[in-house]
């Protein structure tokens, strides 16, 4: 469990840049600036999170393997004796960034949020996408087993899949026919989508928020029990609500979840995961200090009154949202002001080709 001291999990969004157009993207990536950093910023920022002393470090987006300079990250953090993790949707893999991240990481973590073409290009807004993303697990999953085939050790690899209306339905094809495809598999993991960034919109949780009862089956111990029936043996199964993710005064105060900080593509803290709104840049000011701030806004009355009221999906959502116009910066209400109801027609549009800046 994590303290004062510092965090215990660091989940670094690299980059706003990303190929695909998520209808519940969390940070709303390739629809704003990548605000990604130069090498050389990169890892003050991972020298600055090595000094709190986290157990683990997730790089994500974005699509972090379009960040010139995520292996030099990684390596600094391995040399530092932190687990390192990566989360991708597979669009960009190929050979070279597979054996690339089976040298550098401990985790790779693929999204997967169909488990047919029709239901995961929808969700991922563009056309190709299931293809590329069970592409990148062949990949992904033929280095391992070369690298265990020559005594070496190579990183765990995972599928994570956002659950929503879409999707539902389709949990027990997760576990009974894509985890059998992939022989090195690790884990297979049901994440109910959280109301934060395009999820948090009322018209995404009208239609594709899981209900308080979905979320329940979600969880029951049933369904945790048939699909790793379902799953290979070697694939461990998890189902989780998210709910720690609220956190929620009364279980902070009593230790219950994981304190993570989340940090932003160009070093900003924000002093809540999942809401908006920043307590500085680890670029600018010592990150100890910053993690001080991050401790101090769970205290703020404001935030113990919002967060106290959350008891189901719907409650949350509405939490975020006034917790996102409290804390954001003027840039993040303009950007919340502009969000519209995003659809992916039946054609897919195809979405433009990332580029920093």
């Amino acid at each position: 469990m994590s303290s004062s001291s510092g965090p215990e999990v660091v989940v670094w969004d690299t980059t706003y840049a990303c190929p695909l157009r998520c209808s519940h993207c969390y940070s709303e990536s390739g629809r704003r600036p990548s605000r990604q950093l130069g090498l050389q910023d990169m890892l003050r920022v991972t020298d600055a999170l090595i000094s709190l002393g986290p157990r683990v470090v997730a790089l994500s987006g974005g699509e972090p393997l379009l960040v010139r300079g995520l292996f030099e990250v990684a390596a600094r953090l391995r040399d530092a004796g932190v687990r390192t993790s990566v989360n991708t949707s597979g669009w960009l893999m190929n050979r070279p960034l597979a054996e690339g991240l089976a040298d550098h990481f401990d985790e790779v973590i693929v999204s997967l949020d169909g488990a047919t073409p029709g239901v995961h290009d929808r969700i991922r807004g563009r056309a190709g996408s299931f293809d590329r993303v069970m592409a990148a697990l062949g990949v992904l999953d033929e280095v391992a087993g070369e690298r265990r085939a020559a005594g070496r050790q190579g990183p765990r690899l995972g599928i994570d899949c956002v659950v929503i209306r879409s999707n539902f339905g389709q949990l027990e094809d997760f576990a009974a026919v894509i985890a059998h495809r992939f022989p090195r598999l690790n884990t297979l993991a049901f994440n109910s989508a959280v109301p934060e960034g395009l999820a948090s919109r009322p018209e995404f949780c009208r239609r594709e928020l899981l209900d308080d009862a979905q979320v329940a089956h979600l969880t029951s111990d049933g369904l945790l029990a048939r699909l790793r029936e379902l799953a290979p043996p070697s694939v461990s199964v998890f189902t989780t609500d998210n709910f720690n993710l609220v956190m929620t005064p009364e279980r902070v105060a009593r230790r219950v979840d994981t304190l993570v900080m989340q940090v932003e593509p160009d070093g900003r803290v924000r002093g809540i995961p999942v809401y908006e709104g920043t307590v500085g840049s680890l670029l600018e000011e010592p990150a100890a200090l910053l993690w001080e701030r991050t401790l101090e806004r769970l205290n703020d009355p404001f935030v113990v009154e919002t967060l106290s009221s959350v008891r189901s999906m719907g409650t949350w959502a509405e939490a975020v949202r006034r917790m996102d116009l409290r804390f954001g910066s003027p840039e993040d209400v303009l950007r919340i002001g502009r969000r519209s109801v995003r659809t992916n027609p039946p054609e897919f549009a195809e979405a433009a080709d990332p580029v920093a800046g």
